[in-house]
């Protein structure tokens, strides 16, 4: 039996003040039919989640696919609006937050960088871009600007004519990087920067995204459904499962150490280049629920139709510190023995 420490996890010390609070975060989206479009139900796509992120860390989220990962990270940047619950940024609730503040705090690299990149546009103007709506620059100084914002992402003055449909995907990704540095952010949000990528570029937009980090003391969220990827670049990883966070901690814990049925899954989904591992692969079942009208209690394990399902409906699921800073929904069904 593993003894419980706190009930909050947003409780830390003073010199771990969170840079973003998130408490009782939700957000959905209504589903209508008929003639008149009325509301039937609703997606959950996030579904009460509470964490925090420490300036100058890197926080990993994971998941399958539809589990709510990119929705959470566009709320976290006012991008969509909050059902319920809020999100504060340096101590104020980012819905209070001036729209234009806001954008020079905080900035997002999305997972298709040529779909959000103006192909009329040249890379000077790409990357130059936020520096004239907000009216830092322009001229020559823009010019010199965005030289030096190509060179911190491994790129030449010479790109700065060209059109994106002249790049490669990996290119594309630090045009993409540039353009959000130019606003010299504290944060910025990665929604898998390399899912897309070849392997042998990932790793290098991985190892300069490190290295970025590290130079400008930024705070990143790394949203992947690769759990390798994720432990590589991250400090903290929190595991979605439709809507909700079931297990948060550092990211060699989690991995070392993971409680929660789902997590080990997914990590023992991760492939292994030795031949001889005999690892065993803990294969997932069932179907996932609708986000729609998803059960009540444990969600995964109404999936695998355990046999403690009904139990966790009568159960507080709210996360639990297990250990110093690993938070595991207490669920019957997928922490046996907690």
């Amino acid at each position: 039996m593993i003894e419980e420490l706190e009930d909050n996890p947003n409780d830390m010390p003073e010199r771990d003040t969170p840079l973003i609070e998130v408490k009782e975060l939700r957000k959905y989206f209504p589903v209508k039919s008929g003639m008149f479009s009325k509301v039937q139900s609703h997606v959950k796509a996030v579904d009460g989640v509470d964490f925090s992120i420490r300036k100058g860390e890197v926080f990993g989220i994971v998941g399958e696919s539809g589990c709510g990962k990119t929705t959470l990270g566009r709320v976290l940047l006012g991008l969509i609006p909050i059902t319920s619950g809020s999100v504060s940024y340096g101590g104020d609730d980012i819905r209070e937050i001036n729209d234009r503040e806001l954008r020079r705090k905080m900035q997002i690299v999305f997972q298709d960088p040529g779909g959000s990149m103006n192909p009329r546009f040249s890379v000077r103007s790409i990357v130059g871009e936020p520096l004239i709506v907000n009216g830092l620059t322009d001229g020559a100084e823009l010019t010199k600007k965005v030289g030096e914002l190509l060179a911190s992402v491994g790129l030449k003055d010479s790109h700065m004519t060209r059109f994106p449909h002249e790049f490669s995907g990996g290119q594309k990704q630090r045009i993409a990087l540039a353009r959000a540095l130019s606003l010299d952010p504290e944060f910025i949000l990665l929604d898998e920067p390399t899912s897309a990528l070849d392997v042998s570029v990932q790793a290098q937009v991985l190892n300069l995204l490190i290295d970025i980090q590290k130079e400008r003391d930024l705070t990143f969220v790394f949203i992947a459904h690769d759990l390798a990827v994720v432990r590589h670049i991250s400090d903290r990883v929190a595991v979605m499962y439709l809507g909700k966070i079931v297990e948060m901690a550092d990211a060699e814990d989690i991995y070392k150490n993971p409680i929660h049925a789902y997590t080990k899954a997914l990590i023992s989904a991760i492939p292994t280049p030795d031949p001889n591992d005999e690892r065993s692969e803990e294969l997932l079942e069932g179907d996932v629920p609708s986000p729609i009208d998803p059960p009540p209690g444990c969600s995964f394990g109404h999936r695998l139709n355990h046999p403690k399902w009904e139990e966790s409906t009568r159960v507080d699921l709210t996360l639990k510190e297990i250990s110093p800073g690993h938070w595991v929904q207490p669920c019957p069904c997928c922490t046996e023995g907690l």
